[in-house]
């Protein structure tokens, strides 16, 4: 671990009303006393309580740079338990890269991205769960995943992890001390006592692993791919969603070539969707291209909006997207219902029997107010609730649990056996440390700088 005083800039590099260089690090107050002078000639950051605040200026020599107030908070009760300095300056671009460069020269390092938070895990300030969900908060979408990453910093995941390392470490260390002293501790009676255990232990990691997926999809948003055949109005869907003119809109069959993108929020709900180019046979080189990539994409998609133009009969056009949609979670509008309608909704549910069918017309947005309960049913079972339940958003977590739940089965496969003891041990040991790399007390340091090297630069 590198234990040199790091600096940077904490806050977003851009003009604002202030901005936050951080230090941290054995030379923090030290270094920041070189440049800091007080209204008051006669403080002295070096001797000053820890946490408090104090009014000055950084000067770089006799040149001044700016008018500032310094936070000086003392180890270990610290954000990284190092000595900590933060100068609370006026946000200019220039300013506070003069500021940061004046550190630099007297004696900081620049800190690597995440290098504050990292030395936080490293000193053992937080775990690598926590550490993660520091991230998860600066990257918040929406409402959930804001209060899913802040339960999870408060310890949610860790407290849950541990307890079961504790639990399955427990009767690790039962068996290990019976098979070394069999005369004072008995097995025999212990396989349906374990097994008893054994089943608790999966059935809270399986509600863990259950609860991954929608919260994967509460945090990240649903891919939503909106499909149909030309001009059925996808790209006009597209923009009551968005709630502007995104898209072009004709009446020229084929006037979507690429792919367009937006994000939105449906009442708590993220929404990342994507227009494709009208599926259908063409000649046209360049609308083959975006032919191809809306079946790409709907391939991934985890929610499919098949528009369809209920004044025209499904045609071979249609053929093709049902095609590639029939085994995905489908949406079908039945548009255009401001026409005399040919397409009914017994036909669409013969083709694809679980989609949700919804009637709408774009030019007066009707039914656009149904999708809202529509996804709710689809994906979250008809509510969504951001209540004391604990959701697994990160994907390496999920991995980890996965593993241990799998280490738990094969316990419960060596008990149906009856296996000699020591194979017990050895899968509540595999489960143990599949545990332990979501807190960060299995990992490697490869993966340890992976996952701070996707912090900004200041935390």
């Amino acid at each position: 671990m590198k234990t040199d005083t790091i600096a940077a800039i904490a806050t977003a590099v851009s003009t604002s009303g202030i901005g936050i260089i951080r230090i941290s690090g054995e030379d923090a107050i030290r270094t920041a006393s070189r440049v800091y002078r007080a209204k008051n000639p006669q403080k002295n950051l070096m001797a000053v309580k820890s946490h408090t605040l104090h009014y000055g200026f950084i000067y770089d020599g006799d040149e001044l740079i700016d008018e500032v107030m310094v936070a000086v908070m003392r180890s270990p009760n610290t954000y990284t338990k190092e000595d900590t300095v933060e100068i609370d300056c006026h946000g200019g671009i220039l300013v506070m890269n003069q500021i940061l460069n004046v550190l630099l020269k007297n004696g900081c390092r620049l800190a690597e991205p995440g290098e504050f938070t990292k030395r936080a895990f490293l000193n053992g300030r937080i775990d690598l769960s926590k550490a993660e969900a520091v991230m998860d908060i600066i990257h918040s979408k929406n409402e959930f995943a804001l209060k899913a990453s802040m339960k999870q910093l408060r310890g949610g995941v860790s407290d849950k992890v541990r307890s079961l390392r504790d639990r399955i470490l427990s009767e690790i260390a039962y068996i290990e001390a019976a098979l070394d002293d069999p005369e004072h501790i008995s097995l025999e009676d212990y396989p349906a006592s374990l097994e008893e255990k054994i089943f608790q232990m999966k059935n809270e990691l399986k509600q863990m692993l259950d609860n991954a997926d929608q919260g994967k999809l509460l945090k990240e948003g649903l891919q939503t791919v909106i499909v149909g055949k030309p001009n059925a109005g996808k790209s006009s869907l597209l923009n009551v969603l968005v709630g502007e003119d995104r898209a072009i809109v004709t009446s020229v069959a084929g006037t979507t070539r690429d792919v367009l993108e937006e994000s939105i929020k449906l009442h708590g709900i993220g929404l990342n969707i994507i227009d494709t180019a009208g599926i259908r046979e063409t000649e046209d080189e360049v609308e083959k291209i975006g032919v191809d990539k809306a079946r790409s994409y709907a391939e991934m998609a985890d929610l499919i909006l098949y528009v369809v133009d209920s004044s025209r009969p499904l045609d071979e056009d249609d053929a093709s997207v049902l095609e590639i949609i029939t085994d995905k979670k489908v949406i079908v509008l039945l548009n255009k219902t401001d026409l005399a309608q040919v397409v009914s909704e017994e036909e669409i549910q013969q083709r694809l029997p679980a989609a949700s069918i919804i009637r709408t017309s774009m030019k007066d947005n009707t039914g656009i107010d149904l999708f809202e309960d529509t996804i709710k049913t689809m994906f979250f079972g008809g509510e969504i609730a951001i209540n004391d339940e604990l959701y697994i958003t990160n994907q390496r977590h999920k991995e980890a649990l996965a593993e241990a739940y799998e280490s738990m089965e094969m316990v419960l496969q060596s008990l149906a056996q009856k296996l000699p003891e020591d194979f017990y041990s050895i899968d509540l040991m595999s489960a143990y440390a599949s545990l332990g790399r979501i807190l960060g007390e299995e990992v490697g340091e490869a993966l340890v700088n992976e996952i701070f090297s996707k912090f900004c630069m200041g935390k």
